[in-house]
């Protein structure tokens, strides 16, 4: 491996080097508390463009390789949803503590088995949920918490994904056995986020959705490569997109509802047609309520908290999210180091398996419902006992 390293550095290895590249990119900093190790890919291509960038020549294509060896202390598995299962049990038997990129997995089943893996084993079980360790979704929650407008009782998200036909059209992620849909694989964050902010988590859902655009698009044909500059040449309008996945049978719009266990009301909303790419979060709660406009660094987060009034777009406060650097602005350092800490330390972390889960769970039922006439679901509860170790920072009670 190129480059200054020390001992003290956590030696990590990573199994996936495809569009989320961005974090092991982000977690190799020899000498400054985490390294990368050794690479894992199927994919050769894949493997020899991340070793040049990273700098790391030591590489293998079966991630088995990786278990056995007592140089490696954890494992970030960064691959596909529907491998996460797999390859996540694998490696906490291997004693190989895990950072899980989420979605944790794409069924409930999926997400149970492999906590029940982690309890057993006692192999720490991170799990990749950065928009935790973003500005925007920390602000929000330090007003929440700091009682700004009272007790949340309705959360309502709107998710416009500009360019959804790119990133999750025109491979792997436009099928539902490697993703069950959308309303899981890419709603997992928000839900999440709503979860967090909220204080509960999802009870009971229902939810509508339709394929209304990309499902008569042109795909290509089975087994050809995607095409170059997929993720940096886009056209407008959507209707003009080509060299779609050669099948796509998840949903480009969706709409659910929830009611969580604390009873907060809360909706979300997301369309992979939309012109502008960004989350928009609205929380309201017994006196007053919070807004965010962007959701880079350097947002706002607007608090309306006097009234009742008519139309006022300044509200009573407003609240610029702080600047950061690196990739998902700034979060996937932040979630590294956090993960590190962990590994070494254990103890609680903002990021937790159980609400892993429980935003798995909920995206899996809607998405049930969705496909049903929108017929309400509820959501499977987790055993109690696993619930509790992880409540408890993956520390068995006395």
């Amino acid at each position: 491996m190129k480059g200054p390293h020390r001992v003290d550095d956590l030696r990590l290895g990573v199994i996936g080097l495809g569009l989320r590249l961005s974090l092991p990119l982000a977690a190799h900093r020899p000498g400054r508390g985490t390294a990368v190790a050794a690479l894992c890919d199927t994919d050769p291509a894949a493997l020899g463009r991340a070793a040049a960038r990273l700098g790391v020549d030591d590489t293998c294509t079966d991630y088995r390789d990786l278990l056995e060896r007592e140089d490696i202390d954890a494992i970030l598995v960064v691959t596909p949803d529907d491998t996460h299962e797999r390859i996540a049990v694998d490696c906490l038997r291997a004693g190989k503590p895990v950072y899980l990129e989420k979605p944790m997995h794409i069924t409930v089943e999926g997400c149970d088995t492999i906590l029940r893996t982690a309890y057993e084993t006692g192999t720490r079980l991170y799990v990749g949920h950065n928009m935790r360790h973003m500005g925007v979704v920390r602000q929000m929650r330090e007003i929440i918490e700091r009682g700004d407008i009272g007790e949340p009782k309705t959360v309502w998200v709107r998710h416009f994904v500009g360019y959804g036909g790119d990133y999750y059209f025109k491979d792997w992620h436009a099928e539902r056995e490697r993703t069950t849909g959308l309303l899981l694989q890419k709603a997992a964050h928000d839900l999440d986020v709503v979860h967090w902010l909220a204080g509960g988590y999802t009870e009971r859902v229902n939810a509508f959705g339709d394929l209304m655009l990309y499902g008569d698009l042109p795909r290509r044909e089975p087994g050809t490569p995607r095409p170059d500059g997929w993720l940096k040449e886009f056209q407008w309008p959507p209707t003009e997109r080509r060299d779609l996945n050669h099948r796509i049978d998840v949903e480009d719009v969706s709409v659910m509802n929830m009611r969580l266990d604390n009873g907060v009301i809360a909706a979300y909303q997301q369309c992979h047609f939309s012109p502008d790419y960004v989350r928009n979060y609205t929380v309201i709660g017994t006196e007053g309520r919070l807004e965010n406009f962007g959701d880079d660094p350097g947002a706002l987060v607007r608090v309306w908290n006097s009234g009742p009034t008519g139309y006022r777009a300044d509200g009573d406060a407003t609240y610029r999210v702080k600047e950061a650097h690196g990739t998902h602005g700034g979060s996937d350092v932040a979630i590294v180091e956090e993960f590190a800490r962990f590994v070494r330390h254990g103890g609680r972390t903002d990021t937790s398996p159980l609400a892993a889960r429980m935003a798995v769970a909920a995206g899996y039922m809607a998405t049930c419902s969705l496909r049903d006439g929108g017929r309400p679901y509820d959501i499977p509860p987790l055993d109690r006992e696993l619930a509790a170790y992880f409540e408890n920072g993956q520390i068995r009670p006395r």
